[in-house]
């Protein structure tokens, strides 16, 4: 625990050229995420509503994205905690939002955070906790980490100057005397209250549907709640939006023994799932595939798997982000993590052991190589499979797999 004020903190992970997490949790639990890239912030998550704050950003930004389409094939997703940002890439990647709205999402999203964490200095003694193996790559243009804390300071002494620093936005305005509001405004006004006053809307939320500033919202909002015409309540955050995962694939053994150990692959490149495949139910195995590796987790939570087979390079989480939240969750901590990569590099390997990876196979991938690390985490390989042959039955052109794989 330390004394340190939360922005000299962030101050001196952007003056360290930080790369990685730096959380913040107060005594009651409330915690926050900042995500630096080179010392640049580049998202941040937590606080109090991370649902309803996605949902209005994308509102605000992105107002042809059906929200209610996004993005979550099962709650398991929500185990990782940028989740939020990993739902934004994706959009991004699909061409569903552009570079700019991503960037306005990320900027809006940094400030809102900032400004809780202002909001609760000093409400309790604040945790600080690096984690380095948590690294987002800026997809976009990185934040300008002290323009954003100037910003953030100068909101503050605005809030604080017009009465409000004992109000957090995150609260929802609703009206408790309508009788006297009536006798007080025009009739326009009392039904724009009726309306949005309602309690379901939070001070942020407010503003996005308003289009308005959220300073200017509660202050023209101060009267009415000195007078207790209106009050600010506590209010849940929404539900995200899910659907169940199916893109993934569970091979059995042609005589379904559900008993044989179950093999997984995580790789976007079908050619080498097809590969595994083949080499792995040949001899007796299950095996799970799966293309999309932020559908991942929770297909292998769900599945239990007794070994893993990673790929290093994916688009939306790469390998060395899945095998670090594997490692955080219990039912892996102790299954073998095989990275498949096409690199043999020193730095590569040493960067994925710290990350928790078990084991490497070099591409391009062949049954050998495949039964050896099998063999030796399992110690179930079929009698009658050759470890020194490199082929047990007719493979892919490995040529043609090396050259269409993006590695």
């Amino acid at each position: 625990m330390k004394s340190i004020h939360p922005l000299q903190e962030l101050k001196i992970c952007t003056q360290s050229r930080y790369n990685g997490q730096l959380s913040i949790k107060n005594a009651e639990g409330k915690q926050w995420a900042f995500y630096y890239h080179q010392g640049q912030l580049v998202w941040a998550t937590g606080g109090t509503h991370p649902s309803r704050r996605l949902r209005r950003n994308l509102i605000k930004n992105c107002p042809s994205v059906d929200i209610n389409q996004l993005l979550l094939n099962t709650e398991e997703d929500t185990s990782i905690e940028y989740w939020d940002y990993r739902c934004l890439e994706k959009l991004c990647q699909s061409d569903k939002i552009q570079a700019e709205q991503m960037n306005n999402i990320v900027e809006s999203t940094i400030s809102e955070l900032l400004f809780d964490l202002a909001q609760n200095v000093n409400s309790a003694s604040l945790m600080y906790e690096r984690q380095q193996n948590i690294i987002l790559e800026a997809s976009v243009n990185s934040t300008t980490s002290n323009l954003f804390f100037q910003n953030i300071q100068d909101f503050w002494n605005n809030w604080t100057k017009a009465g409000l620093a004992g109000f957090s936005p995150d609260l929802a305005p609703l009206l408790i005397k309508p009788e006297a509001l009536r006798k007080q405004v025009s009739p326009g006004v009392y039904k724009n209250f009726e309306v949005l006053i309602n309690g379901k809307n939070t001070l942020w939320d407010l503003a996005v549907k308003m289009k308005q500033n959220v300073l200017s919202i509660t202050r023209s909002l101060l009267p009415y709640i000195h007078q207790g015409i209106t009050a600010l309540i506590e209010i849940p955050d929404l539900p995200l939006p899910f659907k169940n995962v199916k893109n993934y694939e569970l091979i059995k053994t042609a005589t379904s023994n559900v008993n044989a150990p179950l093999i997984a692959c995580v790789d976007d490149s079908p050619q080498v799932c097809q590969l595994l495949e083949k080499i792995i139910i040949a001899n007796g195995m299950r095996f799970l595939k799966i293309e999309d590796s932020l559908q991942a987790l929770p297909i292998l939570i769900e599945n239990k798997p007794d070994l893993i087979f990673l790929d290093l390079i994916m688009p939306g989480l790469n390998g060395y982000e899945l095998c670090s939240n594997l490692r955080r969750t219990s039912a892996f901590a102790n299954t073998p993590l095989a990275i498949l990569t096409a690199s043999n590099g020193v730095f590569d390997r040493a960067r994925a052991k710290a990350f928790g990876a078990t084991d490497f196979i070099t591409k391009p991938v062949s049954s050998n190589k495949v039964w050896g690390v099998i063999d030796k985490y399992l110690r179930t390989a079929p009698k009658n499979v050759n470890l020194s042959n490199s082929c047990v039955l007719p493979l892919l052109n490995e040529q043609e797999l090396c050259s269409s794989h993006k590695e």
